[in-house]
């Protein structure tokens, strides 16, 4: 039996404890709250929507009067939440509206998976609670299966240390009003940190490991407190998956050398149930245990198809010990994998039948090869897919095969942007390119940084895929058509001050037909 199916009788009682919330050392007498008289603002954390689907969307938001308190300063009942869906920002023209629970177990948080609505038209939706309206969003359905969308705008993001800088990036990212944003991995950071940029970086929530459910909750909550990224997911509806930093760093399935496989799963448990908790995801995403249903798949009518990936759970531990290496038989062996089985035929099957104009793999890593040493010897990462070759090999083989039309990868997790030629070969330039990667920089991760890093030198020259990089934080904002795709790479000068200034530091097109970047 696997240490993961054998999870809740091998940790028995600790697991229960992680999963109940009723955790060692948390305070039993806890404030009331949204009871008769309470004058505190429940809505502290915003709102938020995501998994758009034609008919439907999950709205979200978590009543904590006292964020950083143990229950989000909340008492120990379910509490009733009104909801409304509206065709206006206004709410003259309610389309749906109802009462759920906020529960204790779920830390007060709601979501509602709000049916009926018509494809491929923005939407606005509120809560109540005992008489106090939340932050009202701004949501959008996804088209009909069958549209024929002449235009689509996407946004995506990742990494976002909270004490190394600013949200900027959000502000900007809230104001330009996307049709969906991408959240691909770390919206929070697990270790506790000696310093910070931000005011209240040295607090106790900030300053110690998250390893508890109870202190993965306050993490998420700190986060979410900041009125920029709160911003951003009233703007639009999000799509996200996570990375390693929601749960610990460079974790791989079962594994990380900071506990056995039982123990550390109980702490993949706690991490897994807060990330629910404060994700606009629906009820099929609820975790079970240390088990989460992350992959998934997003149609745009004919336009655009989006394949969601995890490419943690299921991985196979890192080669050569992690860190950036050559390439060996360990990163070729067919046998590792970077998906697991289940998901990579899941993602290969859903190519096979796929008529959609771009076909767009939202994923956590960079795809294309990143040789980062100076000089003929290679050295990669091994965290990346570069570790994962097999992996690599027939996903990419498959796309080339089967002719599918206009691959995209869009990743994170560098830190830096890249972007890239995806080639059949990479030690070959005149290898056919099966199609594009565009990797986003952090939002945060990483401070201030600059235009180009002696890091990012290395890898433009030695790798000819490499068409684009930048070593500032930001986003980046795309506009899809049948025709093309335009990146546009949005930086921030400064995140180290508040309000430093966006401006887009390259625009990138890819052609309908023709894989590969052309610069604007």
């Amino acid at each position: 039996m696997s240490t993961r199916r054998s999870f809740l009788t091998v940790t028995g009682a600790a697991a229960a404890l992680a999963l109940s919330g009723d955790l060692p050392g948390v305070a039993q007498a806890l404030a009331g709250a949204t009871g008769r008289g309470d004058r505190r603002d429940p809505f502290t954390l915003g709102v938020a929507s995501g998994d758009p689907l034609p008919d439907a969307v999950v709205i979200w938001t978590r009543l904590a009067p006292e964020p950083l308190a143990p229950f989000g300063g909340m008492n120990r009942r379910p509490v009733e939440v009104g909801w409304q869906v509206a065709e206006d920002p206004r709410f003259r023209r309610i389309v749906r509206q109802g009462t759920t629970r906020a529960r204790p177990e779920s830390s007060h948080s709601v979501h509602v998976d709000v049916r009926g609505l018509r494809p491929w038209r923005p939407y606005w939706y509120r809560f109540r609670v005992n008489g106090k309206l939340s932050p009202v969003g701004r949501t959008r359905t996804a088209p009909a299966a069958d549209a024929v969308v002449g235009e689509m705008s996407l946004a995506f993001a990742s990494c976002q240390a909270w004490w190394e800088g600013w949200y900027t990036a959000y502000a900007d990212m809230a104001r330009r009003e996307h049709d969906v944003v991408f959240f691909l991995g770390d919206y929070i950071y697990e270790f506790g940190i000696d310093r910070g940029i931000r005011p209240h970086s040295n607090e106790p929530w900030m300053t110690q490991q998250t390893v508890t459910l109870d202190e993965y909750r306050v993490r998420y909550a700190s986060y979410k407190m900041d009125a920029d990224l709160q911003a951003a997911h009233a703007s639009a509806p999000w799509v996200v998956t996570l990375d390693d930093h929601e749960v610990v760093d460079n974790w791989a399935d079962e594994a990380h050398p900071s506990a056995p496989p039982a123990q550390f799963l109980v702490r993949r448990a706690n991490a897994f149930r807060a990330y629910w908790e404060h994700m606009p995801l629906r009820l099929a995403q609820l975790p079970n245990g240390p088990d989460m249903q992350l992959y998934r798949r997003f149609q745009y009518g004919r336009l655009a198809e989006f394949s969601v990936l995890d490419t943690r759970q299921y991985r196979s531990d890192q080669a050569y010990g992690d860190g950036s290496k050559a390439p060996g038989p360990e990163t070729k062996d067919p046998a590792r994998s970077i998906t697991g089985d289940a998901q990579e035929k899941w993602l290969l099957d859903g190519w096979a039948s796929s008529s959609a104009r771009w076909n767009v793999l939202a994923q956590q890593n960079a795809l294309a090869r990143l040789d980062v040493k100076d000089g003929p010897e290679i050295l990669v990462p091994m965290d990346t897919w570069d570790g994962y070759e097999a992996s690599r090999n027939r996903v990419l083989g498959a796309a080339y095969e089967r002719k599918l039309r206009n691959l995209v990868s869009i990743g994170g997790d560098l830190h830096r942007s890249v972007a890239s030629d995806l080639k059949m070969d990479f030690a070959n330039p005149d290898s056919p390119t099966v199609g594009t990667e565009f990797v986003g920089t952090s939002i945060s991760s990483a401070m201030d940084g600059m235009d180009l890093d002696p890091g990012g030198v290395t890898l433009l020259k030695e790798n000819p895929h490499i068409k684009f990089g930048n070593f500032q934080r930001g986003y980046v904002s795309c506009s899809v058509t049948p025709q093309r795709w335009i990146s546009d790479y949005r930086v921030v000068d400064k995140v180290s001050i508040p309000n430093g200034t966006v401006s887009t530091r390259a625009k990138l097109l890819v052609e309908d037909g023709r894989p590969g970047i052309q610069t604007l």
